[in-house]
This record gives structure tokens, C-alpha cells and sequence, in this order.
């Protein structure tokens, strides 16, 4: 599909066109060659270019994650999604998002994500046995969801028989966060934050009660604090543990299951990991890249800048388009080429800067270890056409993706 210069330049986030969700990317570069600054009816502006979001991710001086006044009418003011979406660590500019971001990098340093790989390939194992000798199953459903919602879990050590819950409230208040919403949608989204938060307060509860080792759950470790500087409201923990299990769980899910879906779609790709299985780093990369989990970002401007020759006022909501930036002709190579060797590969899947994803060095490790120990069980396996994309615009992945494991 070709998509000319007079549909990229009227490209609307709120009101997209027909097409759009089912195959954002022919509009991405369109996007990119004609209007890579591109100002929507509402006064935000569309940016695609890698070097643009590059810029900006690094400048928190310049461009803000606070989400205070943006938020506002979307959600409400005061209202569970606008409490929760303005609190947690992704909407938040110091000095909330240096202390909350101090205590989960303490986390997650690479000695204890290495202490998770053990218990990471456990699950992964115990998944594809229980999927042998089904004649169809789910991958999404099956295995890739289940994946990041056990590790997180385990991170905060949610109880295995309290975790049923987790991934319906992730995607309903993860979905509010797309450009337009349903008074549905929207209400659904509070719902499941007062559930969630419900839930949480009794988990904290008990936590304080008895708590754990601070060396491996998190949960003990955000409670705690990292000194008084550190220590957290109750509001801001609450909303920061919804924040941890919803960003672990919904991008990690998208990046196993789009990379599944991709190497059964590029079969000489999948041909080539499995005789070079040392390729799973690179692969997974460029899985990043091609089909990145999060395909917008969100800034605002806090002082009168110039973007791309355009004079954009302060307070200007700018969407960062990360799935067109890592489509850029500028930064990649045949960049509509999916290649598993590709090197270098600056995307920008994790964000940048200050922001840069702080779960990212786990998420590469889930995405490797479910990858690679699937292909090497079930080398053959083949979707089946009845497919579901996820149908948002803000992430980008499968509700359902059926498929026979064996030819």
C-alpha cells in the first residue's frame, strides 16, 4: 500500500484513517517523507523523525513528562485513571521520577536479573510443556502474556493464586491511555484502577506486616524507600506497583508475541536463527525495531522552541511516533527490510535519556530466553490465519495469535 502526500499531511491521530490501525506503517513513511512535523486539529504536533525524538527524549529541561495538565480532560481531575496516569514513573518529572526511578534501578541491577533467569526459564519450560500435543493453541494467551505478568509477580512477590486479575486491569488501563477514548473505555479504566488499587493497599498491608527480602522483592524494597529522600506516599507506591506490573507486563507480551508472528511471517529469518542461534540478540532487536511494543510517546514543551523549522509554543502536547523514528531512512538502512543481523540498531523502542525504559534490560532477557527455548522446542510451528491484532494505536501487538506447533 502506497499512501500519497496529500493523506500524510491531513493525518489525524484523534480520527485516523481507514487502514491505519491494521497497518500503521505505509503511513509511517509517508509520515516520514512528507510530513515529518505535522501539526493536528487539536494544537498537539505529530513528530516522526529519529532525531527529533532522540533530541527531545534527552532534554527534560525543554520537554516534560508531567502529564498534570494534559490529563486533566482527558481522565478527569481527581479521577482513578488521573491520579494513577499522573503519578506513576513514565508521567512524572523529578523530583518524583528520581526517587521512584532509584529504587526499581537498585532492583534490577544486572546481579539480580541475573538471580531471575533461572526461575525465567523455569516458567518458560513449564509453558511450552503444557502446550505439547495441543493440536492449536494461543501464543499470546498460551505463553506470551503469561510470561512477564509470573516475573513481575515474582518481583513483587504477588502471591501465585492472587495473580488471575493482573493482566485484565493492565490492558484496560494501559488502552485509556489511547489518543481517543469510549465513556466505555474510559470507565473501565477507572474501574480497574480502583481495583487494582484496592488490591494493592491489602498487599501493602500484609507486606508491612511481613516483609520480604529487599534484595529480591521489590515490593519490600519500594516500601522501604532509599533513605528519607526516597521514601514514597502511599498514593505513590500504590500507583508506581500498578505502573511496574502494567509496563512489564504489556510491552513484554508484545515483544514475544510480535517476534513469534514475524518469524513465522519471514521464514528465512526463522531459518537463519535456528541454524545460528547466537543470533537471538540481534533478532530481538530488530524485533524492537520492526515492531516496536510502544509505538507513541508523549512530551510537553515547557519553553517556546522550534522544531523541524516549526515555532511550537510552551505547553505544546507533542506525540513522538517511535514505530515511524525506527522506519527513518536518515538512521536505518533499508529500514522496511526486517533483518535479524542488523547492526548498529539505534531504535528507540525503550525511549532515551532520563526515561529510557528502566525495565529494558529484562525485557531483552525475557524476550530472548521465551524466543529462542520456543524455537528450539517447536521449530515448525505455523500461525493459523484467524489472527487478532490488539487494535490500538498506542501499542502495538496481538490479542490472539492461534497457531499449530508442529508441521
Amino acid at each position: 500500500m502506497t499512501v500519497s502526500r496529500e493523506i500524510a499531511k491531513s493525518f489525524d491521530l484523534l480520527n485516523p484513517p481507514e487502514g491505519f490501525v491494521e497497518d500503521p506503517f505505509p503511513f509511517y513513511d509517508a509520515l516520514l517523507e512528507h510530513a515529518p512535523v505535522l501539526w493536528q486539529p487539536d494544537g498537539s504536533l505529530l513528530l516522526s523523525h529519529h532525531k527529533d525524538l532522540d533530541r527531545i527524549y534527552r532534554d527534560t529541561k525543554l520537554y516534560s513528562s508531567d502529564k498534570t495538565v494534559a490529563f486533566a480532560p482527558k481522565f478527569g481531575k481527581g479521577s482513578p485513571l488521573y491520579e494513577h496516569h499522573t503519578t506513576s514513573l513514565v508521567f512524572s518529572d523529578p523530583p518524583l521520577h528520581t526517587r521512584v526511578r532509584k529504587i526499581m534501578t537498585s532492583a534490577l541491577t544486572p546481579r539480580a536479573i541475573a538471580r531471575m533467569e533461572p526461575g525465567l526459564i523455569e516458567t518458560v519450560d513449564q509453558l511450552l510443556d503444557a502446550m505439547a500435543g495441543k493440536e492449536r493453541v494461543d501464543l499470546i494467551e498460551d505463553f506470551a502474556s503469561t510470561i512477564p505478568i509470573q516475573i513481575i509477580g515474582n518481583l513483587l512477590d504477588v502471591p501465585m493464586e492472587e495473580r488471575g486479575p493482573l493482566r485484565d486491569w493492565s490492558l484496560v488501563i494501559l488502552g485509556a491511555l489511547e489518543p481517543a477514548l469510549t465513556e466505555a473505555q474510559l470507565e473501565a479504566g477507572h474501574s480497574a484502577v480502583r481495583e487494582f488499587k484496592t488490591y494493592l493497599e491489602d498487599l501493602v498491608a500484609r507486606r508491612r506486616a511481613k516483609p520480604g527480602d529487599p534484595e529480591t522483592d521489590v515490593l519490600t524494597r519500594l516500601i522501604r524507600g532509599e533513605g528519607a529522600d526516597a521514601q514514597l506516599s502511599e498514593t505513590e507506591l500504590l500507583q508506581n506497583c500498578i505502573f511496574i506490573l502494567n509496563a512489564g507486563h504489556e510491552t513484554t507480551t508484545n515483544l514475544i508475541g510480535n517476534g513469534l508472528a514475524l518469524l513465522n511471517d519471514y521464514p528465512e529469518a526463522r531459518a537463519r536463527l535456528l541454524e545460528n542461534p547466537d543470533l537471538i540478540q540481534p533478532a530481538v532487536e530488530e524485533i524492537l525495531r520492526f515492531r516496536s511494543p510502544n509505538q507513541l510517546g508523549n512530551r510537553e514543551t515547557t519553553e517556546a522552541v522550534e522544531i523541524g523549522g516549526e515555532a511550537v509554543p510552551a505547553g505544546t502536547n507533542l506525540h513522538l511516533c517511535i514505530g515511524a523514528a525506527n522506519r527513518d531512512p536518515e538512521v536505518f538502512d533499508n529500514p522496511q527490510v526486517f533483518d535479524i543481523t542488523r547492526k548498529p540498531n539505534r531504535h528507540l523502542a525503550f525511549a532515551g535519556g532520563p526515561h529510557v525504559c528502566v525495565g529494558l534490560t529484562l525485557a531483552r532477557l525475557e524476550g530472548r530466553i521465551a524466543l529462542s527455548r520456543f524455537l528450539a522446542r517447536y521449530p515448525d510451528y505455523r500461525l493459523l490465519p484467524e489472527r487478532v491484532l490488539g487494535g490500538r494505536l498506542r501499542f502495538r501487538g496481538y490479542a490472539e495469535l492461534p497457531a499449530r506447533l508442529l508441521a
